[in-house]
């Protein structure tokens, strides 16, 4: 049974990843149930995705070199590998009796991001405009968060991104694509080193992540954009609850 979760999970994540994101909403709780403990579902769900991670900067090339026409990306690439390595070390000096008591709210908060994150950055845009100085202060905060759990850190970004002034969405999209890249890359290998992962669990997710992300398109021209949203903001809800039921109970 547990087989079968980590590998319909690591499917659906790395087609959701292709199109809408959010797969780490399916990874992490299912490497929970399969019995992994949390510090450790983290680090393997975040090495498991890796593949996508690449996959994603590839296909956004074009769109970054645009992205590097309007903002210096160096600054933003040193924050965010900063970011991500702190975020990871900080992650495996957790005991998992606390992060236990930490995930709900993190999956709360990205729950939250994901689902009302482009409405409310959307409604602050038209009041609130951020500098230079600011985007990059603030990317090293979403570096940290990222590299320690990571839960609707795209969206974050392109809230940033926006209310520095950018709408050029092609170029966001380039821009969060490599800055998050970034974080899970040298989070996964800080992860990989320290003997974090679960090779077992991770080597099935990974590979049906990568047939997951290449089955994206396909899906994506089938399902409506918004209607895969609704089903990420679902299963984020539903993942929510049941972790605070699970710890406070």
């Amino acid at each position: 049974m547990s087989t079968a979760l980590i590998l319909v999970s690591g499917f659906l994540a790395g087609a959701l990843n292709a199109v809408a994101g959010g797969g780490s909403f399916l990874t992490f709780p299912a490497l929970v149930f399969a019995g992994v403990p949390p510090v450790i579902a983290n680090a393997t769900s975040t090495v498991a995705l890796l593949p996508a991670t690449f996959t994603s900067a590839w296909a956004y090339r074009r769109d970054l070199a645009s992205a590097s026409n309007k903002l210096p990306l160096r600054p933003f690439i040193i924050v965010s590998v900063l970011g991500g390595a702190l975020g990871a070390w900080l992650l495996l000096r957790t005991p998992d009796s606390t992060f236990e008591v930490i995930v709900p709210w993190l999956l709360l908060f990205a729950t939250v991001i994901f689902t009302f994150g482009r409405t409310l950055s959307a409604r602050i845009r038209q009041r609130v405009q951020i500098g230079l100085v600011t985007l990059v202060l603030t990317q090293s905060l979403i570096g940290i968060y990222g590299g320690y759990f990571g839960g609707g850190i795209g969206i974050l970004m392109l809230a940033m991104l926006g209310l520095y002034g950018l709408d050029d969405m092609h170029a966001m999209n380039g821009m969060k694509t490599i800055l998050s890249g970034c974080m899970n890359v040298i989070a996964g290998l800080i992860f990989i080193i320290k003997g974090a992962v679960w090779w077992d669990h991770a080597s099935l997710m990974l590979l049906a992540a990568i047939v997951g992300g290449w089955a994206g398109p396909v899906l994506a021209r089938r399902v409506p954009p918004e209607r895969l949203r609704l089903f990420v903001s679902f299963v984020g809800i539903t993942m929510t609850v049941y972790f605070f039921w699970r710890t406070y109970h």
